[in-house]
């Protein structure tokens, strides 16, 4: 038939119409669950397993939890199942969620800023040796992570916890996670602006609060005044950095949009000065932006970033003020300042501003147990104040210490092997939990960065330059691993014999702070788990023959040819 005015269709082959659902954004009418993820979350609030956790699971135990409270909701109060011992990296992606279940749990405490008691300290330490088999690892997100945790004893945990200020509420889910703070906001000399006040606001608004428990995704913040830079805000869903505004003085610009894994991206600042009794309105307001206009349909595109990604710094401030603040402008205000200093961990003896010190120290990849934390708090009592940060390095930090005690406090530290005064190679190694308890994990990571340093500190003793070595068991990225000197995505490989073992992909030359970008991938470059010592010794010999007066090992890295980086 020939096409007419009265038949057009006749001119082209009828294609056929799929109706496209949106990305599942609350606040364009997609409130209808796309996934399995949405379906349980719209089904109950995740903030409602406590009850069943403490009268129903606790009492009658592990073969009692539901399917989606187990591998859901019970995240949303710190709870992870571990990993069953003894399935191979190769089994991974492969088996069943149930399959890969162990019977015990991750237990997650949320220490927001970092900031601890030492009775907060010595309770969590006592908790780990009672009812976590002794496990207690500092997370690169200033946090405390049990394993081996029974559900008959959660309900113990809590009490204990909550008993002396602590949660593990939202430590885990689609929710608000833990605030992340600099450690020595409030006491450091050089500091422009104590984001702490805000900070305890924040948490008073949304921890617990149901208009926040059902996000599209995970939510991370972080809030510091410290010219060094040291809450990796450009990794964060929303940051706040202090700056000095020409007018208005000290105050915070704002960050959104940041974060890792497997699509990573920096965030981009906002353009605006917040002061610091704003900070509150203006956080509450970006997460409600993330609930009402974050992406729901596809879990792998469900984080800020993708939603900053596409509607640019620009429009997102233009909703923030117009929809969330009420029409209130938001003042423009200056970049943060690079950071001079060559660390951003505190390690080592530092003034404070009352004129005592903080010492900060490394522990092992995070790695402590529950001994070694009350140890260091009768340590941080016998010299300090009783006061105890961790850091996002997977450092700790003790405050208040008298000029006379410095010396006694720091000898005591080694003699735990928490050294105020690490090698290059103990200070900037971190690892993630790796395949000992985690189910994501390929490889084995903390005892592989553990002895990774004693290796490199037997083979380059001299070597002094700020570098930073981050080992991650999956390409999840919870080590940090783009964004280090030397980044290793743990993987399968096939070595020498044609055998497959342990190994990583190798990113290099990533950095945060003085230019932020991610490490370069050399191509084909695998290295297995058995060569990475000698790996590592041979690119840092090059970087030492052929880099620049004063060059760091990221510049270095990126105009390096592949033959000096393979």
């Amino acid at each position: 038939m020939a096409a007419t005015p009265q038949n057009p269709a006749a001119a082209t082959p009828r294609r056929k119409v799929s109706r496209h659902r949106g990305e599942g954004q609350w606040a364009v009418g997609h409130h209808t669950p796309l996934n399995g993820n949405e379906q349980f979350k719209k089904d109950d609030d995740g903030l409602n397993v406590r009850t069943r956790i403490e009268t129903i699971y606790s009492r009658r135990g592990f073969d009692s939890i539901d399917p989606n409270d187990l591998r859901g909701r019970m995240r949303w109060w710190g709870l992870y199942t571990q990993r069953k011992p003894g399935i191979d990296g190769g089994k991974t992606a492969v088996l069943e969620p149930e399959e890969l279940d162990d019977r015990y749990f991750m237990l997650r405490v949320r220490i927001d800023g970092g900031r601890l008691t030492t009775r907060q300290l010595r309770v969590v330490g006592e908790i780990s040796q009672e009812f976590a088999r002794g496990t207690a690892d500092i997370t690169d997100r200033q946090n405390v992570q049990y394993h081996w945790v029974r559900i008959e004893d959660v309900p113990e945990i809590w009490n204990r916890l909550e008993g002396v200020g602590l949660s593990t509420v939202t430590a885990c889910g689609d929710t608000p996670r833990v605030m992340i703070g600099s450690p020595v906001a409030g006491i450091a000399e050089d500091e422009i602006i104590d984001g702490t006040p805000a900070l305890e606001e924040m948490k008073r608004r949304v921890l617990n609060n149901k208009a926040y428990s059902n996000l599209p995704r995970k939510f991370k913040t972080a809030i510091s005044g410290s010219p060094v830079l040291d809450v990796v805000h450009e990794i964060n869903d929303v940051a706040f950095v202090g700056v000095r505004h020409p007018e208005h003085g000290p105050g915070f610009d704002v960050w959104v949009g940041g974060g890792l894994s497997t699509n990573p991206k920096l965030g981009v600042r906002l353009g605006a000065w917040v002061p610091l009794e704003e900070v509150p309105d203006v956080y509450e307001g970006i997460l409600s932006i993330f609930r009402d206009y974050g992406y729901r349909r596809l879990r792998n595109r469900a984080r800020l970033k993708f939603l900053v990604a596409d509607w640019g710094p620009e429009k997102f401030r233009e909703v923030l003020e117009n929809e969330y603040l009420g029409g209130r402008r938001l003042i423009d205000g200056p970049a943060p300042e690079e950071p001079v200093a060559r660390w951003r961990d505190h390690i080592g003896v530092h003034r404070q501003k009352d004129g005592r010190y903080y010492v900060g120290f490394a522990p092992r990849v995070g790695r402590v147990d529950g001994t070694t934390l009350t140890k260091i708090a009768d340590l941080a009592e016998a010299h300090g104040s009783g006061r105890v940060r961790t850091t996002v390095e997977q450092k700790m930090i003790i405050l208040d210490v008298e000029e006379g005690q410095v010396d006694s406090l720091v000898e005591s530290l080694e003699a735990l092997d928490l050294t105020a005064r690490p090698s290059t190679f103990r200070r900037g190694t971190m690892a993630c939990t790796g395949i000992e308890f985690c189910k994501l994990a390929i490889v084995e990571t903390k005892a592989r960065g553990s002895q990774l340093i004693d290796e490199l500190e037997r083979r380059l003793p001299e070597f002094d330059e700020p570098l930073t070595i981050n080992l991650n068991g999956c390409p999840n990225a919870c080590a940090r691993i783009q964004v280090a000197d030397i980044g290793l995505k743990g993987q399968l490989v096939v070595n020498s014999e044609g055998e497959q073992v342990e190994g990583y992909q190798v990113h290099l030359g990533g950095a945060l702070g003085l230019d932020p970008g991610f490490g370069r991938k050399v191509r084909g470059l695998k290295v297995t788990s058995e060569e990475l010592p000698d790996y590592i010794e041979r690119v840092l010999r090059r970087y030492q023959a052929e880099r620049q007066d004063g060059e760091r090992f990221a510049t270095w890295a990126a105009r390096a040819s592949e033959e000096a980086l393979s």
